[in-house]
């Protein structure tokens, strides 16, 4: 069965253009105008990732989108959803807004169809990569379950977004090695689509921030000038 997607935007054009671009790519596509349609859409279907519009009427695509990751952290039906956003707010303090929320990847309007489905792939084949392979990894009071996409903490669940999971996935299965952020990209992100290396360093900032309360964010460590290194030491 192919992946699900669901197109929220509050015009009408964009909607229909995406809509007829996925479809041809073999995608099962639904569509909403604004937060609300979106959330029963959510409810009803099983949805694998949300191309999201920032500004729409009502709940805006950023306060929806943290939104889904709070219900996420809950255990709800947003558990191991991809969230893309698809906004005209091009600006860098925009985007590291939009990826400390949660979303996985961020696409400004306007866009070619051909980057955009890229983009989806990529998400995509991150989450399903996540379900299907690797066995338990346990470093320090982290033990991460690749195939159930679930980490505990001190035997407590602690959810991640699935860009959050395999980046902290793969620092803990590599410990004691520094990492430069363009090398985190290959990995993590993948070698075909171009993100900004400061996309490393948010999603860093909000593991960071999940493993906190449980004092693992140390777990973490910055090499100035470098990039990253997961060590429990």
């Amino acid at each position: 069965m192919s992946e699900h997607i669901l197109v929220v935007d509050d015009e009408t054009a964009i909607r229909d253009m995406v809509r007829m671009a996925l479809e041809v790519e073999g995608y099962q596509v639904s569509d909403a105008s604004n937060a609300h349609q979106a959330s029963k859409i959510i409810q009803q279907s099983n949805i694998d990732l949300i191309l999201l519009d920032w500004m729409m009427p009502g709940v805006s695509g950023i306060d929806f989108a943290s939104k889904l990751r709070k219900e996420q952290e809950k255990k709800t039906t947003t558990n191991q959803l991809g969230i893309i956003m698809l906004t005209a707010k091009d600006s860098e303090e925009d985007m590291i807004r939009g990826l400390e929320v949660g979303a996985d990847d961020y696409v400004t309007k306007p866009f070619s169809v051909r980057e955009l489905t890229s983009r989806i792939r990529a998400v995509l084949r991150r989450i399903n990569a996540d379900k299907i392979s690797g066995s338990n990894t346990v470093v320090g009071k982290i033990d991460i379950d690749i195939q159930q996409h679930r980490v505990k903490i001190d035997n407590e669940d602690v959810e991640f977004s699935p860009t959050e999971f395999r980046l902290l996935h793969f620092l803990a299965s590599n410990p004691d090695r520094v990492y430069a952020r363009n090398q985190l990209l290959d990995h993590v992100w993948g070698e075909q689509i171009y993100i900004d290396d400061r996309t490393v360093d948010v999603h860093v900032r909000r593991v960071r921030k999940v493993l906190e309360p449980y004092g693992c964010d140390s777990y973490i460590h910055t090499i100035r000038g470098v990039g990253y290194r997961f060590s429990v030491v």
